[in-house]
């Protein structure tokens, strides 16, 4: 407590000091509070008093408030000075909490926000950055009404959206193929003086160059050839792109390097960014780009990073977080009744490159994940292995959806993958027979949905060939005679420009087969720029993909150069995400999309003509949380002398959880960047803060509702209530 007594006695640093001035002549209530309060206590309650008699008039907001009612429906008849009023009553209700900031690797961080306010006015003291007054100024501009929501329009929105093109555009593909034969005479370079040599990639002599040229642009069609090349140091990354990256950046990749972090990246994703930067799309490559240069704050954090996903620590014989007995250490992760996530034991594990803001970046610091794909080719122990995880499916009795992801479900071979499906459908199988015998009340849930985890559509499209689709059609042949409904390949696209000839046209042999394919999308700061999730959802609707999730990017200080605060999830979802909203009258029509699959791209484009939608909006927007499940239900309670903002999350009510939760409860996150650095951000990117101007406002969330699309198929029969697998130990 005395360090905060210290900070309290910190001295405003001159610009918080105009801030303060400036928040104190707009609000003239709220300076006279400051001005007569003897100490913090009564400027609580002079505030406290003030907002209440506002909220008198507003019976809706004050029971919402008080949780007293809840809900979407309630959320929604919200009016923009409500979203003020509620979140200073929580400033105050959790006035002098402690929060451990995971961010700071522990440190204890406390909200007060009107202390620091009086302190700030009494003392001139109280330590406060701008960031914090900025977001003060902002909170009572709202809560006076001087500052109200502006809407954009469609056609704003639409506009937006024009200045991002897609990887489709055929000037975007010319640059594309102007990249592949820089990165193909590197490589051709490198195998010619002997710096890189391969057993199967070679160069018979006396080729001409001309010949050599030919030969790496039938290689560059092959998965093996890019993950076989794939480029894994600071110096070879530049060259290939053309010794383009400043040297600033170069310190950075250095630094990577120096800490352990590895670099893979292959050469037909790298070909993707720009070297030579288009005026139609400058800026237009920044969601990609981010993925593969790391940030200064990664580089720092690494060897320091927290497990964010606290169900992913497991130990065999003992609950997960979300109190789930696991088969394995590592093969099965789990957070909600109906769904389990097999990861095996082969190339799998791995992906086709490492993304900056990686869920898993925390087992690549413990040297758990690599890339050393030789090592990860299956051996009989995992045959012995996988039957011991498909008795666990089978004798669980709310499963019903199996996700086979990794890394990357699809860096397993055909052979691989194969026998995977096959021990899935035998299981499944098994399950459904047995399931016969048994009387009406102890019937237990059967799969009815298979699902492929990979980002190999867009990452290595190479691997999305003939004999691969075929391997699915199959399977899915087979399933459906003994009950799945659901076959689902979730990829993750995060830009339009991702979205090339090769992504579409591997897309395109998955529809075929009869799988979907949805789309989870990480809302990074630079993918989370006006109009970039819009016309993103554009071009997926056109190649046939459904949205499923707009994530908000997890972790902590390691991603805080990716991560976009909850606030702007919330704003796009209502001012930019609402123009490709399905009227309800067509759920029951979306509903039944999965049915003759393959027709996919007719159907969607058959629905956005008879409703004039520009994209269909099917994704929610979400948070993982870093205890159990996903959500965007949250309240901003507290901020810290950083203008950070402290949100507590309720857990999605619209779905099936681990009974845990209830002892669990709410969930306390510090983000880890204020909106003033987010923003400075947006505008170091190019951006007009102008078209943000309400971003501070949104302080308020509720997950929406699931697409009728992405429910799980009715049971003929009720399933058994009993959970099994299942231990609840205390909450720590």
């Amino acid at each position: 407590m005395k360090k905060i007594e210290e900070l309290d006695k910190i001295a405003l640093i001159v610009k918080s000091h105009k801030l303060l001035k400036k928040l104190l002549k707009e609000n003239p209530k709220l300076e006279e509070i400051m001005r007569y309060a003897r100490n913090e206590t009564e400027a609580l309650v002079g505030v406290r008093n003030w907002v209440l008699e506002y909220l008198q008039d507003k019976p809706n907001a004050l029971k919402y408030y008080k949780e007293k009612s809840v809900g979407r429906k309630v959320f929604e008849s919200l009016e923009w000075r409500d979203y003020a009023a509620i979140r200073i009553l929580d400033y105050i209700d959790n006035a002098g909490r402690e929060f451990e900031d995971l961010n700071l690797r522990g440190a204890i961080a406390v909200s007060n926000p009107i202390k620091l306010i009086w302190l700030g006015v009494t003392y001139g003291t109280g330590g406060a950055k701008p960031a914090f007054f900025e977001d003060m100024l902002n909170l009572f501009e709202q809560f006076s009404g001087k500052k109200e929501r502006k809407l954009p329009s469609k056609e704003d929105v639409e506009n937006w959206m024009e200045r991002y093109p897609s990887g489709l555009d055929p000037r975007i593909i010319k640059l594309r193929e102007e990249n592949r034969d820089r990165i193909i005479n590197v490589i051709i370079s490198k195998i010619d003086t002997g710096e890189i040599t391969d057993s199967k990639y070679k160069f018979e002599p006396k080729m001409s160059s001309e010949q050599k040229y030919l030969r790496v642009l039938e290689w560059w069609k092959e998965k093996v050839f890019h993950l076989r090349f794939a480029i894994r140091s600071a110096n070879l990354l530049n060259e290939m792109l053309g010794y383009s990256l400043d040297p600033d950046t170069m310190d950075i990749l250095y630094d990577a390097e120096k800490a352990g972090i590895p670099f893979f990246i292959n050469p037909y994703y790298l070909s993707l960014l720009h070297v030579r930067v288009p005026y139609f799309a400058i800026g237009a490559d920044l969601a990609i780009r981010d993925y593969i240069i790391y940030s200064k704050k990664l580089i720092d954090e690494f060897g320091q990073i927290v497990a964010w996903e606290k169900e992913d620590i497991v130990e065999p014989g003992k609950p997960n977080a979300a109190g789930w007995i696991l088969p394995s250490h590592h093969n099965v992760h789990r957070r909600y009744p109906e769904v389990a996530i097999l990861i095996p034991d082969t190339v799998g594990r791995a992906c086709g490159g490492l993304c900056s803001s990686c869920q898993r970046m925390y087992d690549f610091q413990r040297g758990n994940l690599n890339f050393n794909l030789d090592k990860l080719e299956p051996t009989e122990k995992w045959d012995d292995k996988l039957k011991r995880l498909m008795d666990y499916f089978e004798n669980d009795s709310q499963l019903r959806d199996i996700l086979i992801t990794g890394g990357d479900a699809l860096m397993s071979g055909d052979l691989s993958l194969e026998k995977i499906l096959n021990s899935v459908y035998e299981m499944a199988k098994r399950k459904h027979e047995k399931n016969i015998e048994k009387p009406e009340k102890e019937k237990i849930a059967e799969i009815v949905r298979v699902r492929l985890g990979s980002r190999l559509p867009v990452y290595l499209p190479q691997r999305i060939t003939d004999s691969l689709a075929k391997i699915l059609a199959d399977f899915k042949t087979r399933a459906e005679e003994i009950g799945i409904k659901q076959f689902v390949i979730q990829t993750h696209i995060e830009s339009p420009m991702e979205i090339t000839p090769e992504a579409r046209d591997g897309i395109k042999k998955m529809i075929e087969a009869g799988w979907i394919v949805t789309n989870q999308h990480v809302f990074s700061a630079a993918a989370s720029r006006r109009g970039h999730n819009a016309k993103l959802r554009k071009v997926l609707s056109e190649i046939g993909v459904l949205p499923y999730y707009t994530f908000s990017v997890k972790g902590y200080m390691e991603n805080n150069h990716n991560f976009s605060p909850n606030a702007r999830s919330v704003q796009e979802e209502f001012e930019e995400k609402v123009f490709g909203k399905i009227p309800e009258e067509y759920y029951e029509t979306i509903k039944n999309f999965p049915t003759d699959a393959e027709l996919m791209v007719d159907k969607i484009n058959d629905l956005k003509n008879k409703t004039g939608l520009p994209f269909l909006a099917t994704d929610r927007n979400v948070l993982n949380l870093p205890g159990v499940g996903k959500s965007l239900t949250y309240r901003v309670i507290g901020i810290t002398r950083y203008g950070r903002r402290i949100l507590e999350f309720d857990h999605d009510n619209t779905r099936v959880h681990s009974p845990i939760i209830h002892k669990m409860g709410k969930v306390v996150i510090i983000e880890s960047k204020s909106i003033s650095e987010y923003l400075k951000q947006l505008e170091d990117m190019g951006e007009e803060i102008s078209e943000y101007e309400d971003l501070y406002g949104y302080s308020i969330g509720e997950t929406e509702s699931r697409m009728t699309i992405y429910e799980y198929p009715e049971y003929e029969y009720k399933v058994t209530d009993k959970i099994t697998n299942l231990e609840l130990n205390e909450v720590a």
